[in-house]
């Protein structure tokens, strides 16, 4: 009696292997068939999106000659400076000292297409109206 019982598990196990055994196979085709098809649809749908583009806020502090230099004219110069990543935002005249005002204004760079020393140096070329320029503030975004 025992024998029949083993034989009819041994006859079991192999019905089971054998149906779940081609089953797992063919679902295995299956899924790697359709996993391939979506990583492929995935891979082209971030290929089209744009990357992030690194950008900084710079505060500058420009300083004029003297009492006597224009500051709104010295605005004008600054703001004049235009590159391809650099937007000029708001900007304000606070006292230095025996009536020397100096412009602080705001800009927004991309990195990879605006650098500080290059926008100083395309500031400071004003020489007529720019002493110096300084970052009081860098803040990446």
């Amino acid at each position: 009696m025992s024998d029949q019982r083993e034989k009819r598990e041994q006859t079991e196990s192999r019905r089971c292997q054998n149906l779940f055994g081609s089953d797992k196979e063919e679902e295995d085709e299956e899924a790697a068939r359709v996993r391939e098809e979506r990583l492929k649809r995935y891979a082209e749908k971030k290929s089209k999106k744009p990357g992030l583009v690194a950008k900084s806020s710079i505060l500058l502090d420009v300083k004029p000659w003297d009492d006597e230099t224009d500051t709104a004219k010295m605005e004008e110069c600054v703001r004049s400076v235009q590159m391809d990543g650099l937007v000029w935002g708001a900007s304000k005249l606070f006292p230095v000292g025996y009536d020397i005002n100096q412009l602080q204004i705001q800009c927004v760079v991309e990195d990879d297409k605006v650098g500080t020393d290059i926008l100083e140096e395309e500031i400071t070329k004003f020489e007529d109206y720019i002493q110096s320029v300084d970052i009081a503030a860098f803040n990446k975004i």
